[in-house]
């Protein structure tokens, strides 16, 4: 999976939109609210958690592909090696993960009508 290839998953999701906010920074929103990030090099930044916790099991299975997202990490977001080592199947299931946990922190009138299953 490359960065074309994530985001591509990321729009794919029920109401989720493509933002640059940032220089060099792409990034996937659902509502008013980001669940993917897109960057040159590394990564796609997704939450792998509700916690720092949580989302060091990234850190333990993938320790040279996954590191703390840098300003975000303290809340389980992490940035994720979009070089081939991580399965595709994995980087798609973080990717509803971090979606699923964003949309349940939306306000109700921010979130898609319809959900796909978890």
């Amino acid at each position: 999976m490359d960065q074309d290839d994530a985001l591509a998953y990321c729009l794919g999701l029920p109401g989720a939109w493509r933002d640059e906010p940032w220089d060099d920074v792409v990034v996937a929103k659902v509502g008013s609210r980001i669940f993917a990030f897109m960057s040159e090099g590394f990564s796609l930044g997704v939450k792998c958690g509700t916690n720092r916790d949580e989302a060091n099991e990234w850190l333990h299975r993938y320790p040279d592909d996954a590191r703390p997202m840098a300003y975000l990490a303290r809340g389980g977001w992490n940035s994720l090696a979009l070089n081939g080592t991580i399965p595709v199947d994995e980087l798609e299931d973080a990717i509803d993960a971090s979606y699923f946990l964003v949309v349940e922190r939306l306000p109700k009138r921010e979130r898609p009508a319809a959900l796909p299953d978890r």
